[in-house]
């Protein structure tokens, strides 16, 4: 017997509905009483929510529970954000837990006069990614992190994918402004296109560096630069200011920070200081010509991460302009979560990472 699903859908859907609207216990442990503070919404839409507590999700795993909650502990501790020699002190410990997890090699390499590390698994590269590559730009407010964000980007990328990944040194700021990383990501990509093909390497990073991603692929169009096989820009944005919903509600729950009083109408960060915020080559998602031409794209996100809304804004964008791109939020976790790899939901994202240049990098051999 054919039965139509969205049939059985919607009748699953009614009773359960029926079932919730007939069980308040069920639809809500607590009801507001009369008593209760109340969300005030002014004439503008602007919306008063008074002080309330919230929870770990219940959706996270034990370890992912305690992960959370020492993470807002520590973004409250002045001295554990601070960084020595370019890793930030509260990412030490996952700094070292890769280096006793993963068996790999890396090499310090200048690749067209810039400044890189090489990442190879010490079992060597698969057979299926002899021919690609991976180029990474480490996060850290195109200010530091050089090379804490780098490694802990890199090393469990490229054992697990059993893929070589080329971390960028690329220039930050103070000492260095906008285009100065753009140029050095171009050098070390032509560089690489000179034994590659554009479709065998892929892009990505976190933070500063999935912006830095997705303002390459705009200066590569922009100068001529064929297109590389597919990008991944995570925990952030196609560039311009981390705003929306997200400034207001992920921000305090994944940094405990409250917002600011003023949303920022220019990108706070001392590197792109004087940059014009809809120049699709600090900012692409304000082009749709520019984002029509980007590779297969993978966004990672998290409930908690600051950056939710634009990296959304950013999704909607690239649909819009018929872009294949995946978009994977983490439910309750926050900026960057994925640098504890012994946390399960950290675990899924590599592999989603892994699995996604797997399948949009040419160059394997193996295929048929």
């Amino acid at each position: 017997m054919i039965v139509n699903s969205r049939i059985v859908l919607m009748v699953l859907w009614s009773g359960s509905l029926s079932l919730l609207l007939q069980s308040p216990k069920l639809f809500a442990q607590d009801r507001p009483t009369e008593n209760s503070p109340k969300v005030i919404v002014e004439t503008d839409g602007t919306v008063q929510v008074p002080a309330q507590k919230v929870p770990v999700s219940a959706f996270l795993s034990p370890e992912a529970k305690a992960y959370v909650t020492q993470h807002l502990k520590q973004m409250q501790d002045p001295e554990i954000l601070k960084q020595d020699a370019g890793v930030p002190r509260f990412m030490k410990p996952y700094l070292q837990r890769d280096y006793t997890l993963f068996a790999f090699e890396k090499r310090d390499e200048k690749i067209g006069g810039v400044h890189a590390y090489i990442y190879t698994p010490k079992a060597g590269v698969s057979a299926r990614n002899k021919n690609r590559v991976l180029i990474n730009l480490h996060g850290g407010g195109f200010s530091g992190c050089w090379p804490g964000c780098a490694e802990l980007e890199s090393i469990p990328v490229s054992v697990l994918g059993q893929i070589k990944v080329v971390s960028v040194d690329y220039r930050e700021g103070p000492e260095n402004k906008f285009p100065a990383a753009s140029e050095d990501v171009a050098t070390v990509y032509r560089e690489l296109l000179k034994i590659h093909k554009p479709k065998e390497i892929g892009i990505y990073g976190c933070s500063a560096g999935g912006m830095q991603t997705a303002m390459s692929v705009a200066w590569f169009q922009t100068h001529g630069i064929p297109m590389p096989g597919a990008i991944g820009i995570f925990c952030a944005s196609a560039g311009g200011v981390f705003g929306g919903d997200a400034l207001y509600t992920a921000g305090p729950l994944g940094e405990a920070r409250m917002a600011p009083p003023t949303p920022p109408q220019t990108p706070p960060l001392n590197y792109l200081a004087g940059t014009d915020p809809k120049d699709p080559l600090v900012a692409p998602v304000n082009s749709p010509d520019v984002l029509a031409k980007f590779p297969p794209t993978l966004l990672i996100t998290g409930t908690r991460g600051f950056e939710l809304s634009a990296a959304l804004y950013t999704h909607e964008q690239l649909v819009k302009v018929g872009v294949e791109t995946e978009l994977h939020v983490w439910e309750g976790l926050f900026h960057g979560f994925f640098y504890n790899v012994d946390v399960p939901e950290s675990k899924d994202a590599l592999d989603v990472i892994v699995k996604f240049f797997d399948r949009h990098l040419g160059g394997d051999e193996t295929r048929h």
